[in-house]
C-alpha cells in the first residue's frame, strides 16, 4: 500500500496541476473560437465580406478545447458512464469491475496515442489552408501553418487521460486494499449536484 500512495500522491499532484493549466487553457479557447465565430457572422451577413480564415481557426481552437478538457471530466467522472451493472454486483466485484474497465481503457487510450501520433506525422507535410503566420518583421512573409499543431491535440489529449487514467487505476487499486485509505483529492474539482 506504501509503495501505490509514494506513485499516486506525486502523480495526483502532477494531474491537478497539468489540467489546471488545461482547463485554463480550453476556456480561453472556447472564449477565443467565440469571438472568432462572431466576428465571421458580423462581416458575413451585415459587411457582406466573409474572411477566408475563422472556420479554419475554429475548428483548430475546438480540437484543442476538446482535447485539454477531456482529461478533466475523465478525471471528475464527467464521462457517461453505465454503473447499472457494477452496482448491482457486492461492493468488492463491483469495485474489480471497474478496476477491469480502466484497464481496458488504459489498453484503448494507448492505442489511440499511438495512432494520433501517426497522424501528426502526416500532418507535417500538409499545410492549412488559411491560416497564416504574418512573419514579414523576420523576412519570412506569410508562412502557412501546418496540420499537424491542429492534430497534436488528439495526442495532447490522450496522453493527459492516460496519466488521469493511471492515478484512477492507483486510486482503485488502493481503494480495493484498504477501502478507508486516505487517498488524495482533487480540490480543484466541481461539484454538480442534480436534485
Amino acid at each position: 500500500m506504501t509503495a501505490i500512495l509514494t506513485v499516486l500522491r506525486p502523480l495526483a499532484l502532477l494531474n491537478t496541476f497539468l489540467l489546471r493549466i488545461g482547463r485554463n487553457a480550453a476556456w480561453m479557447a472556447m472564449g477565443l473560437m467565440v469571438l472568432i465565430i462572431i466576428l465571421q457572422v458580423v462581416l458575413r451577413y451585415i459587411f457582406n465580406n466573409a474572411l477566408a480564415w475563422p472556420d479554419e481557426a475554429a475548428r483548430f481552437l475546438m480540437l484543442w478545447m476538446t482535447g485539454l478538457i477531456a482529461p478533466t471530466a475523465y478525471r471528475w467522472g464527467g464521462f457517461v458512464a453505465i454503473d447499472m451493472l457494477k452496482d448491482m454486483l457486492p461492493l468488492r466485484l463491483g469495485a474489480l469491475l471497474g478496476l477491469f474497465l480502466l484497464f481496458v481503457s488504459l489498453i484503448v487510450l494507448a492505442y489511440g496515442f499511438r495512432l494520433g501520433l501517426n497522424h501528426v506525422s502526416s500532418g507535417w507535410l500538409f499545410n492549412s489552408s488559411s491560416l497564416k503566420l504574418p512573419l514579414e518583421f523576420l523576412g519570412l512573409g506569410l508562412v502557412r501553418i501546418k496540420l499537424a499543431w491542429m492534430y497534436m491535440s488528439l495526442p495532447a489529449g490522450l496522453l493527459l487521460m492516460i496519466l488521469v487514467n493511471i492515478e484512477l487505476c492507483l486510486k482503485a487499486i488502493a481503494h480495493l486494499i484498504d477501502p478507508a485509505a486516505d487517498l488524495p483529492e482533487d480540490h480543484d474539482r466541481l461539484i454538480v449536484a442534480v436534485e
